[in-house]
């Protein structure tokens, strides 16, 4: 199981989580010039290439999928991704489950998502 998170969103039963303003934003980036955001994702926080040791690799970077998918499903997968509570989802899960999640992923924080999971 990837390390879904049961809520990105900060509301009253998720305080630690991320404003509104921080996926409107996304929204705003992917509808003023898509292209350009799905360049910007991948050159920098989705695959760590921002960081100071990083070895970039435009090749990955190029190969980002993105322009493959429809504009309207990456937009509204932006509402799906942060706003959907998956706690009920979570509690439904009744056999022992293997959850992975990188220590350093900054587009899901592992202590938001995966260590979340686990106590659910």
């Amino acid at each position: 199981m990837s390390a879904v998170p049961r809520l990105m969103l900060k509301t009253d039963a998720n305080p630690e989580g991320l404003p509104i303003d921080v996926f409107d934003s996304l929204r705003a980036a992917l509808a003023a010039n898509r292209a350009q955001f799905l360049l910007d994702l991948p050159s920098g926080p989705f695959y760590g290439f921002n960081r100071e040791r990083a070895t970039v690799q435009q090749g990955v970077i190029q190969n980002c999928q993105g322009m493959m998918g429809s504009a309207k499903a990456h937009y509204e997968g932006i509402k799906a991704f942060s706003e959907t509570d998956q706690t009920e989802d979570l509690k439904a899960i009744s056999v022992p489950t293997l959850v992975l999640h990188g220590e350093d992923d900054q587009i899901v924080p592992i202590a938001d998502a995966a260590l979340k999971s686990i106590k659910r």
